[in-house]
Order: structure tokens, then sequence, then C-alpha cells
């Protein structure tokens, strides 16, 4: 059994560990998008797949949903139109509207977990009726938007072809890589390559 000050560190190390993953994987969308043009947004590369405009009003659809209200109401909203989200839009001239909506509902992710308290935790929050605990609702959203980040980077990879840049090690770089890392955490003993 933790004691309550062990408790306290546990679920701040927690809550800091979220706020850095979600912040990543947002980064890692942003810098995907960032490379596809306002057309390029509407891209399809399947009939039936989703273009990163939807995946993004996906994103922004669920984020709303599930951390309006987060502590005191059930996390899929009656007022989402959740099948909405999958709907291509009209045209390119959506795409601004839809990165300030991107960013506005990842605000208020952030907002939120800066408000929680390691207590909170282990309270109950429900979605679509089932009730999850604060740690598990907040980590079943970490692997969605995990997912969806991948699938933004795909989609620039595709559209960008070897024009792409790479989001983490380029391709041939791994133990470059390696090596500059391991120099940086031990500078005394290593050169840089």
């Amino acid at each position: 059994m933790l004691t309550p000050a062990a408790s306290e560190a546990v679920g701040a190390a927690l809550l800091a560990a979220f706020r850095q993953n979600f912040r990543a994987y947002k980064a890692l969308g942003d810098r995907a998008l960032t490379q596809i043009s306002d057309a390029e947004w509407l891209y399809q590369p399947a009939p039936g797949s989703n273009s990163a405009a939807v995946i993004v009003q996906h994103m922004v659809g669920n984020l709303r949903s599930r951390f309006t209200d987060f502590l005191t109401s059930d996390g899929e909203k009656p007022s989402r139109r959740r099948d909405a989200e999958f709907e291509e839009p009209q045209s390119a001239a959506a795409v601004p509207a839809l990165r300030a909506e991107w960013e506005a509902a990842w605000a208020m992710l952030f907002a939120l977990l800066d408000s929680l308290q390691p207590n909170d935790l282990l309270r109950s929050v429900s979605i679509r009726g089932e009730a999850h605990t604060v740690l598990a609702a907040i980590q079943r959203q970490v692997a969605h938007y995990a997912s969806h980040a991948g699938q933004l980077v795909q989609l620039a990879k595709i559209i960008r072809g070897e024009a792409f840049q790479s989001l983490s090690i380029p391709r041939g770089q791994s133990e470059q890589f390696n090596q500059q890392m391991h120099f940086r955490a031990n500078p005394e003993r290593s050169s840089p390559v």
C-alpha cells in the first residue's frame, strides 16, 4: 500500500505523463498537417478512407465530447453528431476553420489536464454510460489520439512522397541518432559523430 505522499507523487507523475503524451501526439499531427496544402487535407487515398480533414473533424468532435464537463457528465454528449464528423468537407475553404477548431479542442483538453489533481485519477466518469476511472478514461483517449496522429502522418507521407520531411529518425540514420543521444546524455565520455 502506498503512503498518501507516494500516492500523490504517483498521481502527479501520471498526470505529467498524460500531458506529455497528448502534447507529443498533437505535435505529431501538427507537423504532419503542415506538410500538406489545404486542398490536400481533402485527399482520400482509397474509396471509403478518411481524409486528413475528416480525421481532424472526428478528433475535434471527440475531444469536445469527452472533455467538456469531464468530471460531471457522460463523455459522449447528446449534442455530439459523430456520424457528421466523417462527412467530407465540401471544399478546402473549410480547412482554416478546422485548424481553429483543432487548436481550441486541444486547448480545452490541456486546460482540463492542468486542473486535475492526483486524487482525481481514481474518481469515476462515464463514457456512453460505461463507468471508467479518470485514469482509464484518459488512457483510453491517449491511445485513441495516438492512432489518429499516426493516420495523419501516414496521409502526409502518401501525399508528399519523397518530399515528406521525416518526423522521427530518418531512414538510414538510426545509428547516428543513437550516438548523438548517447553523447547528449554523457558528454564527458563520448564524442559526437
